[in-house]
Order: C-alpha cells, then sequence, then structure tokens
C-alpha cells in the first residue's frame, strides 16, 4: 500500500512539472506559442501514425486475400473390400464353406479429406499422395463455392505429392516465393480445410528448415512450423508474410502423443521439381544403386584408420544392382559422390537420385584402411 501511494504522489509531481514546463515554454521562450503549439500537434500526429503503421504489421489479411482463393477442399471416396475369412486358406474348409463365406464378404465405402492448391491458370492442382491415396472419386470444392471432379495427372509416394486437374480455366494460381528467402523465424500461414469446419488460417514461424529423418517419407526435407496443421490440412498451403507459397502442409508431428506445434510442410520447389516431371514424364525420374545401409559404426570407422569418418555404412547390396555390377560390398564405406562429400545415408539416398538414369558417377569408399574409388552407371529407382 506504501508503494503505490507513493508511485502516485510521483506521478503527480510529474504531470505538475510537466504543465509548468509548458506554460514556461509558451510564456517565457522565445519561440512564438503559436509555433510552439503546432510542434506539440505535429508529434502527436506523428505519433499516431506510428501506431497506425505498426498496427497494419499485425494484420496478414492481405496476404491471405490474394492466396485464399488459389486454396481448395478435396473430398475422396474409395470402396474397400473386407478381407476374406482366414478359414478360406484351409483347402477342405474353403471347399465345404467356400461359397458361403465368399458371399457374406462384405464392401463399404470409405471418405477421405483434404486440401490442395491451385497452381496456375489451367486447372492444376497440389496436393499429397496420400489424400487421394486409391480413391475412386475425388472430388475438389473451390473456394468460391464451384465443385468439379479431378482427374489425377500423376502422384508420387516417395515424396507424398499428387498432382490433380480440374476443368476449369481461368484460375487464379497461387504466387510463388523464393525458397532461398525462407528463414526460421519467419511468419508463416497454413491455410486449409482442418476437419470440414471450413476454410481455416492459422498463424505460426517457420521452427526449422531442412528437417529429415522423420519417417514420414522416402525423401525428406520438411519445412517444420507450429502453425496449426489438424487432419484436413493436408495437401493445403504454407504460405508467407507476403501471401507467396513456400510449402504443401503434409502432417503433424504425431496423433499420439498429444504433440503440439510441430508440423510439416513439403517446400514449394521440391514439389513443384515433382510436378513438372509428372506432367512431361508421367513419372518421376530418380537415380539408383541399389544399396541399403546405415549410419557407421564405430567399429567400422575404427577399420579405416580414421575415428571420425563421414560417410554411409552399406550393410547391403540388391544383386545386378548398379553398385553390385561396380563392386561395391557390403561393409564398405561411400565417403563421397562425385568428389561431393557424403553425410550419412539419407544424404547418400537424396544425391543419388539427383542423378538421372544411365549418368555415369564417381563412388568414393573405404574399405577398411584402403580408398578405392568406383565409376558406375545409375539406374531408374523402382518404385
Amino acid at each position: 500500500m506504501k508503494l503505490i501511494k507513493a508511485v502516485g504522489f510521483i506521478f503527480q509531481f510529474g504531470l505538475i512539472g510537466l504543465a509548468l514546463a509548458t506554460v514556461y515554454l509558451v510564456t517565457v521562450s522565445d519561440k512564438d506559442k503559436d509555433e510552439i503549439l503546432e510542434f506539440l500537434s505535429s508529434s502527436e500526429d506523428k505519433y499516431q501514425a506510428n501506431s497506425d503503421n505498426e498496427s497494419a504489421v499485425f494484420s496478414y489479411a492481405d496476404a491471405v486475400a490474394s492466396s485464399a482463393a488459389s486454396v481448395v477442399t478435396i473430398y475422396t471416396s474409395k470402396t474397400v473390400t473386407e478381407k476374406p475369412h482366414p478359414l478360406l486358406d484351409d483347402p477342405i474348409f474353403s471347399q465345404i464353406f467356400g461359397d458361403q463365406l465368399k458371399r457374406r464378404q462384405r464392401s463399404h465405402s470409405e471418405t477421405n479429406l483434404g486440401s490442395g492448391v491451385i497452381i496456375g491458370s489451367d486447372g492444376y492442382i497440389l496436393t499429397n499422395q496420400h489424400v487421394i491415396d486409391s480413391a475412386d472419386e475425388i472430388l475438389i470444392s473451390l473456394a468460391d463455392g464451384r465443385g468439379s471432379q479431378a482427374v489425377l495427372i500423376g502422384e508420387d509416394k516417395e515424396t507424398d505429392i499428387a498432382i490433380l486437374q480440374i476443368p476449369f480455366t481461368g484460375l487464379v494460381g497461387i504466387k510463388i516465393a523464393n525458397e532461398q528467402s525462407i528463414r526460421v523465424g519467419d511468419v508463416v500461414l497454413a491455410i486449409g480445410n482442418p476437419l470440414n469446419v471450413g476454410q481455416t488460417v492459422t498463424m505460426g514461424i517457420v521452427s526449422a528448415t531442412g528437417r529429415n529423418r522423420i519417417g514420414l517419407n522416402t525423401f525428406e526435407n520438411f519445412i517444420q512450423t507450429d502453425a496449426a496443421i489438424n487432419l484436413g490440412n493436408s495437401g493445403g498451403a504454407l504460405i508467407n508474410a507476403r501471401g507467396e507459397l513456400i510449402g504443401i502442409n503434409t502432417a503433424i508431428f504425431s496423433q499420439t502423443v498429444g504433440a503440439q506445434g510441430i508440423g510439416f510442410a513439403i517446400p514449394i520447389s521440391l514439389a513443384l521439381d515433382i510436378m513438372r516431371q509428372i506432367i512431361k514424364f508421367g513419372k518421376v525420374t530418380r537415380g539408383w544403386l541399389g544399396v541399403e545401409g546405415t549410419e557407421i559404426t564405430a567399429q567400422a570407422a575404427m577399420a579405416t584408420g580414421d575415428p571420425g569418418i563421414k560417410g554411409a555404412l552399406i550393410v547391403g547390396v540388391f544383386i545386378n544392382s548398379p553398385a553390385d555390377m561396380a563392386g561395391i560390398r557390403a561393409g564398405d564405406i561411400v565417403v563421397a559422390v562425385n568428389s561431393m562429400p557424403v553425410d550419412g545415408i539419407r544424404d547418400l539416398l537424396d544425391q543419388i537420385t539427383m542423378h538421372k538414369p544411365d549418368e555415369k558417377i564417381k563412388v568414393s569408399i573405404y574399405r577398411g584402411p584402403e580408398q578405392l574409388e568406383l565409376m558406375m552407371k545409375v539406374t531408374q529407382r523402382p518404385q
């Protein structure tokens, strides 16, 4: 209570001092009274203007308005037939009761919900492959209320990207961001239709870039964000504060342990590269060596004579694969591809897939303390 009275006492005397200073300026100062009053008035206007500008920074209405029309809702359905009765595997039981059990097999329709992003005016839509996986029918609902069936142009399960097309012209494609400008801490907005409540915008920041080893896809290079991503957001847009597309919302970290604020989006550069290949070639072209690998063990590193060695430890080689034909063996450590250092098995996989089938590459390996360089020709990665 004494502290409050003291603060109030100081505040009152501060106001009295300010009033006396103003009176002094008006009565004693050499400045003209009108000039002083004009100065005080202009200062107030400047403060108000600055306040207005600061308030505008915290509104992302323009960013949403410029991109929301390009985000669509995707409804899919597929017919699922129940698995045959396990007793049908028994020859005697199947012979006696097989017809009855087969007649009792039932089928039902499963539906799925997701989002998508219109890329360009020709009706192409980017979304996640898991949104349309095995769908018999794909329906698109535009932000303006129009709807249409969609045609599946192609899909790539290894990056979880699918390309759809709808028979509309004059559509407004979303603006694409320069991925090089993405930084941790940037404000981002996720747009989609979570839980089918309607188009929704959530806000967060870029929590990390280049996330991998998550276990969602074969090839992972995720943007991590704490913008809320829920069921139905998959395939929707992750935009920056200027309304430019930086990623395709894909997943939350976990639906079972209650994790919050950990969502992942596929960078738009990767999604667009997959889209171009599918539209042009009907599939995604990736190089393949035919090896299985893991992180380097302490025992394998010591065998090379360099305990700090970096690379990928080969644990298996597919028969008649490019690696097999070139002489790579289990136990070898791949340290470079075309003189580019390899930092783990994931990096090796990424580097190899960047090369086109029939392209020759030089692979540098350690076989114990022995260093070898092997030439090989990559082939098309099997699905």
